[in-house]
């Protein structure tokens, strides 16, 4: 995803090739790392989020019965740090557990082990004669929990049931592995005889409570641990429900601390997205009634956010698995904000807002809902940077990288409160904003925003580009800023071809690219308001934009454009993915395009499952690392959606065949954030890496951009004409059906389908007057 150095960083392997003597930034962890003691890829976690909460659970659906980063969050804070059921004490026996398909809800299916019931008079259940079925989601402010039993046997049994508990109210970043040496107070009250309530009181001035609802009432309740006696008759059944509210305040005020401090809510995010209002309930009314209703109702606020969507169903039903993952994953990352929905960018370290990552996703989603793009351009035009921060790294006109709400950001332990260190996140707002226009004709929303984009380029020329040279570079401001500030953001990802490190400011080959496409799109925007003397100059400045990055990047001895240019202006000659996005971007000349293709496909760029981040054979090359030799599948989406601008389909669908690939050995069929280099091997699927996020929200939007790259999709609205251009299918697809594709007031239901190297489109159904043509 477009990460931040708050994630993990690469480690010298031992395949490596890095020259002795070279600076080596790996001796002291940089800022905000990701401790690793435990991997999230050693045991199967499961997500569920609502708003601005998610929760991370083991495949029972516990919380922190082993170390990790289970736990049930909040604004960034762990609400819920420890939850265990048993049944006379012990643990049951999984059999089953599965999202379901929309991800709405976890479902868990369990029976009992052998129980022995009393020691004296060896009393036991012989295992698998209790059945147990356990359902969990989030909604509104809390987590329900609902724990089914079922008696198969022909006897009557009374089982203990016990559900342990605890809130440790960490902010993520010490879940992340940061030390704090003074916290807030915590304490605990077991507040009626089905009610245990903790209560943090942070340094911030916030109260956070997490508030525990038994029913029915247990038998025994104390801090911590609640104990049920269920009857169950042969043949019986019994319900056991939980429900978890979790809320914030100020301290000395009951108002929701989203809407007590003002500038929070102008960063725009919907206190609705988390509220609590609905996990509050009329006193008297059964646990077991209240999770019904917000079940029922957690199903329909789904389906309203779903409502309309284009969907695919193609002849591989394993790629139909994998898209259906890949749409819930999107609509379980939407987060409802005043200006729109919002995809957080991913679960566990990053459910919050990212400028880059949720103008990427929406780029690449909008072929298949066009409401992201209006809520990721209306959200970051209304929290664009208005004045010079250097703690916050912002600059007027800047676009936000991300922000934070939990106690560490609030009091500036670290920086990401609303913070702005990030170079490509302006001109990707930009060039998102011709995008959304081109594919929706939605001149409304362009109008709203327009000016924030020309704030946006107007930050371009003067604070983007540090010493007038044309390019837009980075430095940070501050010691407590990212490092290194493109989407490749770990401290160690832009080097030179000796294994040295960078000094800024530096110019990434991607954003000028970034900056082109910008100014392109900017220069149409312009002319359809009426601003034409602006529209003529940025397109004069795009072209010579396009020259100078090609005098400049462009390195012979590699074969590629260069991975940088460095505060000296000299070149990072390194064989890296970003020359990739030259291609998405229009900005490589056509001239270059196949042997920068070829390069991104060699044996060292690709290794059978993708596009490496760094060629193999680079000094800083290693297989594991977040950045430098890794893969991405949103940095192979948007690859592949470059090599189909100019016209090199097939490559694009080799890099679409591993991801697919890649998919069929992930659990749930899901692309994660990111996975390792190693090369492909017989009967062995990719490598995982340890801390990487998933869902994430543009590796979800990934296989709709492979898809759209290789059938050479084109929604143009002021044509009034979809258009596919020379497309082709890889081989795991024979045919695709696209439904409810839409072309402003149109509709239409297409089938393509594949005949050797030859794809063939019918219109199956239409309303409306949007022109279908085929361009071969």
């Amino acid at each position: 995803m477009a990460a931040d150095t708050l994630k993990a960083t690469s480690e010298t392997a031992p395949e490596a090739r890095i020259p002795h003597g070279f600076q080596d930034a790996d001796e002291v962890l940089p800022q905000y790392h990701i401790e690793a003691q435990t991997s999230l890829v050693e045991r199967p976690l499961r997500s569920l989020k609502y708003g601005e909460a998610f929760a991370v659970l083991d495949s029972y659906g516990d919380i922190g019965v082993l170390p990790g980063p289970e736990g049930l969050y909040f604004q960034d804070t762990r609400y819920l740090s420890r939850m265990h059921v048993t049944i006379e004490d012990q643990r049951p026996l999984l059999l089953s557990s599965v999202m379901q398909d929309d991800n709405g809800a976890l479902s868990v299916d369990m029976t009992t082990p052998d129980i022995r019931i009393d020691a004296h008079d060896e009393t036991t259940i012989p295992r698998e004669l209790i059945a147990i079925e356990r359902t969990k989601f989030l909604f509104r402010g809390a987590c329900y929990d609902r724990i089914g039993l079922r008696n198969y046997d022909s006897r009557h049994w009374h089982l203990k049931v016990a559900v342990t508990f605890d809130a440790d109210f960490r902010d993520l970043f010490e879940v992340r592995g940061m030390d704090r040496p003074v916290r807030g107070k915590r304490s605990v009250q077991v507040a009626s005889e089905s009610e245990v309530q903790f209560r943090y009181v942070g340094l911030d001035e916030v109260v956070r409570t997490t508030s525990l609802h038994f029913g029915p009432k247990p038998k025994h309740i104390e801090p911590g641990r609640a104990e049920f006696v269920v009857s169950l008759p042969p043949g019986g059944r019994a319900s056991l429900f939980l429900r978890v509210v979790f809320e914030s305040h100020r301290a000395f005020t009951s108002a929701p601390a989203a809407e007590r401090v003002g500038e929070d809510a102008a960063a725009g995010l919907s206190h609705a997205a988390g509220s609590t209002a609905s996990a509050r309930h009329p006193k008297g009314l059964a646990e077991g009634v209240i999770f019904a209703r917000a079940y029922r109702d957690s199903r329909r606020d789904l389906r309203q956010l779903t409502a309309g969507i284009t969907t695919i169903i193609s002849s591989n039903d394993q790629f139909n698995e994998a898209a259906c993952r890949a749409t819930a994953d999107l609509y379980m990352l939407a987060s409802r904000t005043p200006e729109g929905i919002y995809p957080f960018a991913g679960i566990p370290w990053y459910s919050t807002v990212f400028g880059r990552d949720g103008i990427i996703t929406a780029m690449m989603a909008l072929w298949i809902d066009p409401n992201f793009g209006k809520g990721v351009l209306r959200y970051l035009a209304s929290t664009q940077a208005k004045a010079v921060d250097p703690a916050a790294d912002a600059q007027p006109g800047k676009v936000l990288h991300e922000t934070r709400r939990g106690e560490m950001a609030m009091l500036g332990e670290v920086p990401f409160r609303h913070y702005y260190g990030t170079i490509d996140g302006t001109p990707l707002f930009v060039m998102l904003a011709w995008e959304y226009y081109s594919v929706t004709g939605d001149r409304d929303t362009i109008a709203a925003i327009w000016p924030a984009l020309e704030l946006a380029l107007e930050w371009m020329n003067r604070y983007g580009d540090r010493d007038g040279d044309g390019f837009v570079e980075y430095a940070r401001d501050t010691d407590k800023g990212l490092e290194n500030q493109g989407w490749k953001d770990s401290h160690d990802s832009i080097f030179h071809a000796d294994g040295n490190l960078a000094k800024g400011p530096i110019a990434l080959c991607e954003v000028q690219g970034y900056v082109y496409a910008a100014k392109n799109g900017a220069a149409k925007l312009a002319a359809l308001l009426g601003h034409d003397d602006l529209a003529h100059r940025l397109g004069q400045e795009a072209r010579a934009l396009r020259e100078r990055f090609d005098e400049a990047f462009w390195c012979e001895e590699i074969g590629t454009y260069a991975l940088a240019l460095d505060g000296e202006k000299r070149q990072c000659a390194v064989r890296s993915s970003n020359a990739g996005h030259a291609l998405f971007t229009g900005i490589a000349l056509p001239e270059r395009a196949a042997r920068v293709a070829a390069n991104l496909l060699s044996k060292d760029g690709f290794n059978g499952w993708g596009v490496r981040t760094i060629a193999r054979g680079e000094a800083r090359y290693n297989p594991m690392s977040y950045h430098n030799g890794s893969i991405w599948p949103h940095d192979n989406a948007l690859i592949a959606l470059g090599l189909a601008r100019y016209d090199l389909k097939p490559e694009a669908a080799r890099i679409f065949q591993g991801m697919f690939d890649t998919a069929l050995y992930q659990d749930q069929k899901r692309l994660p954030e990111l996975f390792c280099g190693f090369m492909r091997r017989h009967q062995r699927g990719p490598v995982s890496y340890p801390v990487a996020c998933s869902p994430q929200a543009w590796a979800a939007a990934a296989p709709f951009a492979f898809l759209a790259a290789c059938l050479g999709l084109e929604i143009d609205h002021d044509r009034n004409r979809v258009r596919f251009r020379n497309p082709i299918l890889p081989s795991f697809l024979d045919g695709v059906s696209i439904f409810n594709l839409k072309l402003g007031t149109s509709r239409v239901d297409l089938r393509l389908q594949r005949y050797g190297e030859d794809v063939t489109v019918n219109v199956l159904r239409r309303t409306g007057d949007a022109q279908i043509s085929l361009l071969k």
